[in-house]
C-alpha cells in the first residue's frame, strides 16, 4: 500500500544575485519557501522539481502538524507512488509571486517599508523557471532528473527544457498548452475584472486598509472553478440536485452545484491573494513560448534536449487534448524524444490531480527509465 511522506515542515531560502524580469525591472533577496520529501543522492542526480498551477503553492505532499489535510498532489507524490520518494529527492517551490511566504504582492517592499501590493512588477512563466534555476543552484542541484507539472505547472516544465537544456534531463507536461486560447484569457478577464471591480479592492492597496476583496475574489474563483470540472463530473458529483426537496422561489443557493461554488468561492477568498491571482492570470495569459519565434513551434524547441512525456485528458476542455498535441507534433517536427499519453478520465481539468491508473503507471515509468 502506498503510504504519504508523513508530517512535513515548509523550508525558506534567499535566492543569491539578481533576478532581471522579462518586463524590465529586477528582484533581489528574493525569499523562496518551499518543501522536499525524500532524499538527495550522493552524486544528487535524483532530483525532481515539482512545478505548481495557478493557485497552488509550495505544499504539493504529506502533511502539517495538527491538520488532516494533505499536500494538493499527495495523491501522486510519495513512497511508492508515481513520484516516488524511495527513489527520489522532491522539491516544491512557492513561485514569486505567490501568496504564501514567497516575494510577493502582499510582502513588504524593504526599499519602502509598505506592501508591495500592486507595484510588485508582472512576470511572466520565463521569469519563474530563471527563479526556480537560482533555487536549484542555492540547492547544489546541477541538472534536474526531472521538472514535472501540471496545468501552468507543465508550462514551466516545458519552459525548462527550452531555456536550460544543460539543467534537466525529463520534463513531465501535464494538462498544458503551448498558449492560451482566447477563450482562456476571456475566463481570465472576467476572474480579474470581478476582483479589479469590487469596492474593498482599493486600487490593489487593500492591505494598508485592512480589507480584502473577498467578493471578487470569490467570484473569480468559482468562475475559474468551472473551467476545472468536466460537465461529466458535475452531472455524476451534483446533478440537479436541490438542497431541499423542492423550489422555493428565491435567488439563495437552491441547487447543489451553486452551493458547492459559493463554498469553494469563500474558502479561496479567506486564503488567497487577490494581487497574487491578477498576477498569476496575467502570467498565463502571455505565456508563448513560440512568440520570439515567429509563431513557429518547432523553432522555439530547437534547443530542447531533455526526454519528454505529454499527458492530457480526455474531459479537459479547458486545456484540451488537442492543445497537447500541438506540443507533442512541434516537438516530433524538431526531432525531439517525446511521448505522448491521452488519459481516459471523467475529472476535466483537474484529472491531474488524481492518482488514475493509466496516468500514475504511464508517468511512473517515465522517471524510473
Amino acid at each position: 500500500m502506498n503510504e504519504s511522506v508523513g508530517i512535513v515542515e515548509p523550508k525558506k531560502l534567499t535566492l543569491q544575485g539578481k533576478l532581471d524580469l522579462e518586463c524590465g525591472q529586477s528582484l533581489t533577496d528574493i525569499e523562496i519557501v518551499y518543501e522536499t520529501y525524500g532524499n538527495l543522492n550522493q552524486d544528487s542526480s535524483n532530483a525532481i522539481l515539482i512545478c505548481h498551477a495557478l493557485s497552488g503553492n509550495h505544499h504539493a505532499a504529506g502533511i502539517y502538524e495538527g491538520e488532516k489535510r494533505p499536500g494538493w498532489w499527495d495523491s501522486l507524490i510519495g513512497p511508492g507512488k508515481a513520484i516516488d520518494t524511495n527513489k527520489f529527492y522532491v522539491v516544491c517551490p512557492n513561485n514569486i509571486g505567490g501568496c504564501h511566504g514567497s516575494l510577493g504582492p502582499s510582502s513588504i517592499n524593504k526599499e519602502t517599508g509598505d506592501y508591495f501590493g500592486p507595484d510588485f512588477p508582472i512576470i511572466t512563466v520565463k521569469d519563474w523557471v530563471r527563479s526556480q534555476s537560482l533555487l536549484s543552484d542555492s540547492l547544489g542541484i546541477e541538472k534536474w532528473h526531472a521538472v514535472v507539472g501540471g496545468s501552468l505547472g507543465g508550462m514551466q516544465a516545458l519552459e525548462w527544457s527550452r531555456l536550460f537544456p544543460d539543467k534537466i534531463k525529463k520534463a513531465g507536461i501535464i494538462a498544458a498548452a503551448p498558449k492560451l486560447s482566447a477563450q482562456n484569457i476571456a475566463f481570465n478577464e472576467v476572474a480579474r475584472q470581478a476582483i479589479l471591480n469590487d469596492p474593498d479592492f482599493a486600487a490593489g492597496r487593500y492591505l494598508d486598509t485592512g480589507q480584502s476583496p473577498k467578493q471578487g475574489l470569490k467570484l473569480a474563483r468559482m468562475v475559474g472553478h468551472i473551467t476545472y470540472l468536466s460537465e461529466e463530473a458535475m452531472k455524476s458529483k451534483f446533478g440537479r440536485d436541490l438542497k431541499e426537496e423542492k423550489l422555493n422561489f428565491v435567488y439563495d443557493a437552491e441547487f447543489e452545484i451553486e452551493s458547492y461554488l459559493r463554498y469553494q468561492g469563500d474558502v479561496f477568498s479567506e486564503n488567497f491573494d487577490a494581487n497574487t491571482y491578477l498576477l498569476m492570470t496575467k502570467l498565463l495569459d502571455y505565456f508563448d513560448p513560440a512568440d520570439d519565434h515567429q509563431g513557429d513551434l518547432a523553432k522555439a524547441f530547437e534547443a530542447i534536449e531533455a526526454q519528454l512525456l505529454v499527458v492530457s485528458f480526455t474531459t479537459d476542455w479547458r486545456f484540451a487534448p488537442e492543445r497537447s498535441r500541438e506540443i507533442v507534433n512541434a516537438l516530433i517536427a524538431a526531432k525531439k524524444r517525446v511521448s505522448y499519453l491521452e488519459i481516459d478520465s471523467p475529472h476535466g481539468h483537474d484529472s491531474f490531480l488524481f492518482a488514475d491508473e493509466d496516468y500514475t503507471k504511464g508517468l511512473s515509468s517515465f522517471l524510473e527509465n
